[in-house]
């Protein structure tokens, strides 16, 4: 197994959610949201990221619903990978993430009650819930 290091995004219209992880681990751990206005992340804060954390490539959760079916935001999530790697040139996989923000909502929620339910908390978290997931489905 190598050690690569991923990006996580949580793609949504006003937050995007991130996270960094180590596949050698398979864990993930919460950076700071992203404000987005209408889906248009800073892109320069996304620069940023990638300078500094590096990562093999990216993984960008594919927001479905429940019976598999796209909804609008799948289209826009997919937009915002396809730019990813347009901007950047790296490697950009899509993620099932039908149940992670409601894992992640669940899970904030039991370690704080509603005060740890903020938006950039949940996206952030969710983004985490994305990865972990995605390197428990790369290496089953």
């Amino acid at each position: 197994m190598s050690h690569q290091t991923l990006l996580s995004f949580d793609f949504g219209t006003k937050s995007i959610g991130v996270a960094i992880g180590q596949q050698l681990t398979g864990t993930a751990r919460p950076l700071a949201a992203l404000k987005a206005q209408d889906g248009t992340p800073d892109w320069s804060k996304i620069e940023t990221l990638l300078k500094e954390w590096q990562p093999d490539y990216v993984v960008v959760g594919l927001p479905l619903n429940m019976d598999g079916s796209e909804q609008p935001l799948t289209a826009r999530a997919r937009k915002f990978a396809n730019r990813l790697h347009g901007r950047f040139g790296i490697k950009v996989e899509l993620h099932d993430e039908r149940l992670s923000t409601v894992e992640a909502r669940a899970d904030l929620f039991s370690r704080g009650g509603f005060r740890a339910l903020n938006k950039g908390s949940v996206d952030s978290l969710s983004a985490v819930i994305i990865l972990e997931s995605w390197f428990e489905n790369a290496w089953s």
